[in-house]
């Protein structure tokens, strides 16, 4: 009996070491598949030029084009599509004063904000940001924006 058990004993210690050898042997393939890969796409960029001693250091760059006196460039109109404000008493202290530091798109693309809200940008625009604005002015603008801005004035 002391035999099969040694015979037992020795097969199953094989086995065992059989299937972590094949996924090792899995391991090792996929690993030798990838540094081929690897090796054949840096082989085929040395082969075109980007690893040669050659290009060492070098950055290929388009010549610098030459400019004379009578050379003329030309750039087409930046196309500038101003907000439409909606039209009311105030638009134009609206466009006049809120455009001086930001387009008034910026109002037409905020989402209907209540009345009070737009009271308190208003303020915080003249008290926080420094916006000259007189305060007949300031209550133009709040109540034009109330009147066209607001959940319940906004027309989509």
């Amino acid at each position: 009996m002391e035999p099969d058990r040694e015979a037992a004993s020795h097969r199953g210690p094989c086995k065992l070491m059989r299937i972590g050898s094949r996924k090792k042997i899995r391991v090792l393939v996929l690993i030798g598949a990838l540094l081929a890969i690897t090796g054949g796409v840096l082989y085929a960029q040395y082969d075109l030029g980007y690893y040669s001693s050659k290009t060492h250091g070098f950055l290929e760059q388009l010549a610098p084009m030459t400019q004379t006196e009578t050379s003329v460039q030309q750039v087409g109109a930046y196309p500038v599509y101003p907000a439409e404000l909606a039209a009311g008493e105030g638009r134009e202290a609206v466009a006049a004063y809120c455009s001086t530091c930001h387009s008034t798109r910026y109002i037409t693309m905020q989402p209907p904000l209540p009345a009070q809200t737009w009271e308190a940008e208003v303020k915080k625009m003249v008290n926080v940001m420094g916006q000259p604005i007189p305060e007949d002015v300031q209550g133009q603008i709040i109540k034009y924006l109330q009147m066209h801005y607001t959940p319940e004035t906004r027309k989509q």
